[in-house]
């Protein structure tokens, strides 16, 4: 079978959830050979975990200055693994950062690009959420290697245990007035709920939180519940939650186990972020929220009514579970 390359996340000691995701999307197409960029002895760190997600191959493109630039050594090394390995495919995650690393090497190819996946079948078409989330459509590539961005949250990774030789990707020596250069590195606040776009709930909140001391309901309850908490734009642009946290098309986009929108009225840019949710769950005030079209479950009530009674039931039942 082909190739077919991912790019790994990673924090240089652990694997992001989102690259396990990438490893199960690749089977459907090949054998999944993991692209890990970084400063020495670090594919060497990440092989045993990569190998038992069903990684056939761990190309390490390694030097001492791949953690100094922002994206380039990243699109080099897959450059050099399409030049090299002739892959059915390149999978790179839907992140901020992914998203140009996919955008920069379909242009270095000349190949077809596309983005934000939610499913892949074995043929390579892809299915995607497009303008807002109005339409579900289903795309391949008809020119080059296919460069596909995958949604985070949208397939279940499975362990796939295995052998994984390692390679050499040898990276080009970056040229620094092409490149953005890192000059410094600034830890996000620490905390214990889990990433977002790697979680497995999420709890968002929206306008109707009322401001920053509202978000403490939704804390609350994301902290019951083991997840992450999001935004949306609107209670970002109001200043009530970081924007780190947005949910939405120009923020994060989420699929999770189950999604928990608290005082968000269901605008499209938000909706296009989260719609692929497994399960969604609304609470809003306004019988007319458009969100409560979409959702799985609706509550028509007062967010601060509702999410403390569902806090204080899940806690409950964790005590005596």
């Amino acid at each position: 079978m082909p190739d077919v390359l991912v790019l790994v996340d990673h924090d240089g000691d652990r694997v992001s959830t989102s690259a396990y995701e990438l490893l199960t999307a690749a089977r459907r197409l090949g054998d999944p050979a993991a692209v890990v960029v970084g400063t020495p002895g670090i594919a060497a760190r990440l092989r045993e975990p990569l190998a038992r997600h069903g990684a056939t191959a761990v190309l390490a493109a390694e030097s001492t200055e791949a953690a100094e630039f922002l994206v380039t050594p990243a699109v080099d090394a897959l450059e050099a693994g399409v030049r090299e390995a002739a892959p059915a495919a390149v999978l790179v995650s839907a992140t901020t950062d992914g998203r140009e690393v996919a955008a920069r090497l379909a242009a270095r190819l000349d190949a077809g690009l596309l983005i934000d996946a939610v499913d892949l079948d074995s043929s390579g078409v892809v299915t995607q959420i497009v303008f807002g989330g109005s339409y579900t459509v289903r795309s391949h590539v008809t020119h080059g290697t296919p460069v596909i961005t995958v949604r985070p949250g949208a397939f279940e990774p499975e362990e796939h245990p295995g052998q994984a030789v390692e390679r050499t990707l040898t990276l080009p020596t970056v040229d620094p007035a092409a490149s953005a250069r890192i000059t410094g590195r600034r830890a996000a606040p620490a905390g214990d709920r889990p990433g977002l776009t790697e979680a497995a709930v999420v709890v968002s909140g929206g306008r109707g939180v009322g401001g920053a001391k509202g978000f403490e309901a939704v804390e609350e309850l994301a902290d019951a519940l083991g997840g992450a908490v999001g935004a949306s734009r609107a209670a970002v642009d109001a200043g009530y939650y970081p924007h780190r946290f947005q949910v939405g098309q120009t923020g994060a986009s989420v699929s999770p186990q189950l999604y928990i929108a608290l005082g968000i009225s269901g605008a499209i840019q938000h909706l296009a972020g989260m719609q692929t949710s497994k399960t969604i769950v609304a609470v809003n005030k306004d019988p007319e929220a458009p969100i409560l079209d979409l959702a799985d479950y609706g509550v028509v009530g007062d967010l601060f009514a509702v999410a403390p009674q569902l806090t204080q039931e899940v806690a409950a039942r964790r005590a005596v579970g």
